[in-house]
């Protein structure tokens, strides 16, 4: 595991992100998800994540990036997943969605209604102090 990736799980365990460029964003609480919620949830955040950040009209700001992708990362550690099977499992079949010409227009939509997902469950993309 890169110490990049190390820090990110760190950080999404301990209720708040940072992303790339030090934004620190509260992350929902996922505890008391079932494990099979818990990796629809996932797959949903890994397929968001990808079609976001490569599809024309669908991206994300930083606070939004930052909770979908902190809390896939969460949920991974929650889970008991490494990288190596978080990647595999969650994310590759997330890229190879981008083969699929339809894809970006059905999943780009999804975004939106998974953030507020996340919001309603704790998260949110305003960035907070380090200190919280």
């Amino acid at each position: 595991m890169t110490p990049i990736k190390a820090a990110v799980l760190w950080a999404a365990c301990a209720g708040t992100a940072l992303a790339d460029g030090g934004m620190t964003v509260r992350l929902p609480d996922t505890a008391g998800l079932p494990q099979a919620e818990a990796q629809a949830l996932m797959t949903a955040l890994a397929q968001v994540n990808v079609i976001t950040s490569n599809c024309p009209g669908y991206g994300l700001t930083d606070g939004e990036w930052t909770l979908v992708t902190a809390t896939g990362d969460r949920l991974a550690a929650q889970l008991g997943l490494d990288a190596s099977a978080y990647d595999r499992d969650y994310y590759a079949p997330a890229f190879r969605l981008l083969d699929d010409p339809g894809a970006c227009d059905r999943i780009g939509p999804t975004a939106r209604p998974l953030i507020a997902r996340l919001k309603g469950m704790g998260g949110g993309t305003a960035p907070l102090d380090r200190s919280q």
